[in-house]
């Protein structure tokens, strides 16, 4: 359905607020309805069915709650309309408003709004309510991004927003998570996507190497350079280019880098005169926002640079909704390509699967899946047929022996210091360079 086709409630105590609305949306949708009085809100729904709903976040009324907003919010959804609500909210209420959003809102606009935002509001909001639950979501052109979660509802929104734009893209995300797809699929609906997608996992890349790999070399530049060759930014010229794992390159080579993107021309190794590139650039790392902050491992102007929009994907443990749409996808395609007639999966297969906590996410996920399609014999596989990766396991293990020992470690710390002390709680935390709320939540953890 089209905004053109859809019908909204206005719901605000404001007749200005109602007029407003009322003149700007007559001409971009099919009907509004407005109402002044939010307790006749139940009899409208009763009335008739609305696509939207504009509801205010204060109101003059006997409810007195200071969030009447949020109260009326509920009240819709225990009327089960199936109306997107978005509230409409002043500059001093957007905590509430955030608030709103976690209570099932779908968006919120502040007053005084533009009246072209609250109209590409009000489409964004049509469109996400009447994708249907438990159909996979998957990027045009990328069937392998699969998923019904509302995170990964959200991370496509943000790739339909952010891919026809120019804009440079840094995903974050643990290995596994699909990084890799998140930026293919910002290529595919970029404006570029008639031109070339270069992906260089830089990490991978020695000092010798940086440099020749992605800026090129002229024949004789060094020992083995017997030909002239294009790095990887211009072969992605007109295109995008994709740096993987850009977290793990050296001081020396982000300056190189930054050299680059900040003039648009590269250098070839051997050469003096520069070459001009246009390229759209998107970096993924593994490594948290936190510790690329920290200048002693990247240089904060390049994370400015590389960074105009950051998409976070989630790992797969917190969007577990996903995981059977995930396995049925995999099992569909590992059947095919080992010629295996379809296979289903038994009850407790699926049961083991949600269970599981996936160090190694969506990539653990695939293999598992190919693995079992492999060794399976019927039509139907059983959960000793899902077989789990023991060097994930071992890599978590290791990890959590890890996090014991440093546990261990700071409560025998803790301890020391606070009879150093006799029992002074100030001075311990002082001492340990704690606040005494931290300190007391470290004793409640302990059992100290």
């Amino acid at each position: 359905m089209s905004l053109k086709n859809a019908s909204i409630l206005v719901i605000d105590d404001d007749t200005d607020v109602l007029t407003a609305v009322r003149l700007l949306l007559k001409t971009e949708v099919k009907e509004v309805v407005t109402e002044k009085n939010p307790e006749n809100i139940r009899a409208l729904l009763a009335k008739q069915s609305f696509d939207l709903i504009l509801l205010d976040m204060n109101f003059n009324s006997s409810i007195n709650t200071g969030n009447e907003g949020i109260f009326w919010l509920r009240k819709i959804k225990e009327f089960r309309s199936q109306a997107a609500v978005i509230m409409i909210t002043a500059y001093g209420d957007i905590d509430l408003a955030v608030r709103s959003l976690k209570e099932g809102a779908a968006d919120f606009v502040v007053k005084p709004w533009h009246n072209e935002k609250l109209i590409g509001t009000l489409r964004d909001a049509l469109r996400k309510n009447q994708q249907k639950p438990g159909t996979p979501v998957v990027a045009a052109g990328n069937p392998d991004i699969i998923g019904d979660s509302e995170v990964m509802h959200d991370i496509l929104y943000k790739v339909e927003k952010v891919a026809p734009t120019d804009a440079n893209i840094l995903i974050l995300g643990e290995n596994g998570t699909g990084k890799d797809l998140i930026a293919k699929a910002i290529w595919q609906h970029s404006l570029r996507a008639a031109k070339p997608f270069v992906k260089v996992d830089v990490g991978a890349l020695t000092e010798s190497l940086f440099e020749s790999e992605l800026f090129g070399h002229r024949k004789g530049a060094f020992t083995d350079a017997r030909e002239d060759r294009a790095g990887r930014f211009e072969a992605a010229n007109g295109g995008t280019l994709f740096l993987d794992e850009i977290g793990n390159i050296s001081l020396q080579q982000q300056a190189k880098l930054l050299s680059v993107l900040q003039n648009r021309q590269v250098t070839r190794l051997g050469a003096n005169e520069p070459l001009p590139i246009d390229i759209r650039l998107v970096c993924a790392t593994n490594l948290p926002l936190s510790e690329l902050a920290n200048e002693n491992r990247f240089r904060k102007d390049l994370i400015y640079r590389i960074n105009t929009v950051e998409i976070t994907v989630p790992p797969l443990r917190k969007r577990a909704g996903d995981i059977v749409l995930l396995a049925r996808h995999f099992c569909k395609v590992y059947s095919n390509k080992y010629l295996k007639p379809p296979v289903e999966f038994a009850p407790k297969a699926l049961e083991k699967l949600q269970q599981y906590h996936y160090p190694g996410n969506v990539r653990e996920l695939q293999y598992t899946i190919e693995r079992a399609v492999i060794m399976g014999d019927g039509a139907v596989l059983e959960p000793q047929d899902i077989i789990f990766s023991p060097i994930e396991n071992a890599a978590a293990a290791g990890t959590e022996q890890e996090e014991s020992k440093l546990s261990a470690i700071e409560k025998s710390t803790i301890m020391r210091v606070i009879e150093k002390n006799n029992g002074n709680i100030s001075k311990a935390a002082k001492e340990l360079g704690l606040t005494r709320t931290a300190l007391y939540r470290r004793l409640s953890k302990y059992d100290i």
